[in-house]
C-alpha cells in the first residue's frame, strides 16, 4: 500500500517538476536518507522515472502511471486539501468501501481489523466533513469521487505489482484491499502462481474439485486471499465476473445445483462483486422459472439445454 512518505513525494512532484532527494527533503517532512529508500521503491514500481543531472546527480519525476493520474485528478479537483497529511494506508483501504453507505462493522469484517481501527482510519475524513453519515453507515460525500478513484488506483497498483513479480502477464479482473482475482496469458505464469501458496486456482478450473470437469480455453483464473479459504460461492462469482454469457451461467447454475448452494449465502458473497441481480436471475430457473426477461443481467440457458447439461454431468 502507498505509504505516507511515498504520497508526500508524489504530491511534491505533482506539478510536473523533477527533483533530487535533497529537494524532496526540503519539500516534505522526511529525511534525505529515508527518501532514498522511498525513491527506490517508487522507481521500481514505475510510479517515478529518473534521470541523471549534472555531476551524475539523481533526479526524479512522475511517470505516466494510473496512481499518478488519479492523484493529479484528485489534486486538480480538490486541491484545497492537504492530502498527504490526511491519507494513511489504512484510510485508503477503508475508502475503497465508501462508494455506498456501509456499516463500520461490515468494513471491519472485510478488512479483518477491529471496528476501532476503521473509526481511526475514518477520523481524518470525519473531521473534514468528507463523509455522508446515514444512520450507522458511512459513505464518501458525492463530490469526493476523485478520492474513491485514487484509493482504487492505489489498491489495484498494489495487487498488480504483487502478482507481476511472479506472473508478468497477469491482469486484475477484480480486487478489493485484501483480495484479487487475476488472469494470466502464459503457461509459465500459470505454473508460477500454482507454485505459490498465496494463490489458488478458481473459476471454471476449480469445478473439477467438485466433480465437474470442463474444457478450458486458455489459462485458469487465480485468487489471492491468503488468509481465507476459497468457498464455492466465491468460485461461482469468479466464474461470472468477466463473462455472464449462457455457457458460464449454465456451468455456474450446475455448480449451485451440485453443491446445493443456498441463495442467501451466494447473494451475500455476490454483493461484493456487484452480482446480486445476476444471482437472483440464476435462481429463478433453478426453481423452474426459465422464462427470462429481456432485461435479465445474465443469459439464461433454455430448460432443455440445462436439463441436458445436468444429465451429461450426472447432476440430479
Amino acid at each position: 500500500m502507498l505509504t505516507k512518505a511515498e504520497l508526500a513525494v508524489i504530491d511534491a512532484l505533482s506539478t510536473g517538476r523533477d527533483a533530487t532527494a535533497a529537494d524532496l527533503a526540503t519539500a516534505t517532512t522526511y529525511s534525505e536518507t529515508h527518501l532514498y529508500d522511498v525513491l527506490d521503491e517508487l522507481v521500481d514500481a514505475r510510479v517515478l522515472a529518473e534521470r541523471r543531472g549534472p555531476n551524475n546527480q539523481r533526479r526524479v519525476h512522475l511517470a505516466d502511471h494510473p496512481v499518478v493520474e488519479a492523484y493529479r485528478t484528485l489534486r486538480s479537483e480538490l486541491g484545497h486539501v492537504e492530502w498527504p497529511d490526511l491519507l494513511s494506508p489504512a484510510t485508503l483501504r477503508v475508502c475503497w468501501y465508501l462508494d455506498e453507505p456501509r456499516r463500520v462493522a461490515e468494513i471491519a469484517d472485510r478488512l479483518d481489523i477491529t471496528r476501532q481501527g476503521v473509526h481511526k482510519a475514518l477520523s481524518p475524513l470525519k473531521h473534514r466533513a468528507m463523509l455522508s453519515p446515514s444512520g450507522p453507515e458511512y459513505a464518501l460525500s458525492a463530490d469526493l469521487s476523485p478520492l474513491l478513484a485514487f484509493a482504487r488506483a492505489v489498491v489495484q497498483h498494489e495487487h498488480r505489482s504483487r502478482v507481476r513479480t511472479l506472473a508478468p502477464s497477469a491482469t486484475i479482473e477484480w480486487c478489493d484491499p485484501k483480495r484479487a482475482l487475476v488472469r494470466v496469458q502464459t503457461a509459465a505464469d500459470t505454473d508460477a502462481l500454482e507454485g505459490d501458496s498465496n494463490w489458488q486456482v478458481t473459476g471454471l478450473a476449480r469445478f473439477a474439485e467438485y466433480g465437474l470437469q470442463f474444457f478450458l480455453a486458455g489459462e485458469p483464473a487465480f485468487w489471492y486471499a491468503p488468509d481465507e479459504g476459497l468457498t464455492p460461492a466465491d468460485v461461482v462469482c469468479h466464474t461470472l465476473v468477466r463473462d455472464r454469457g449462457s455457457r458460464r451461467v449454465s456451468y455456474a447454475m450446475l455448480l449451485i445445483e451440485e453443491l446445493d448452494i443456498d441463495q442467501e449465502t451466494l447473494t451475500e458473497t455476490a454483493q461484493w462483486y456487484g452480482l446480486e441481480s445476476a444471482v437472483a436471475a440464476m435462481y429463478r430457473p433453478l426453481r423452474g422459472e426459465f422464462d427470462a426477461s429481456a432485461e435479465s443481467p445474465v443469459i439464461i440457458p433454455s430448460e432443455a439445454e440445462f436439463i441436458a447439461l445436468k444429465e451429461q454431468y450426472g447432476v440430479t
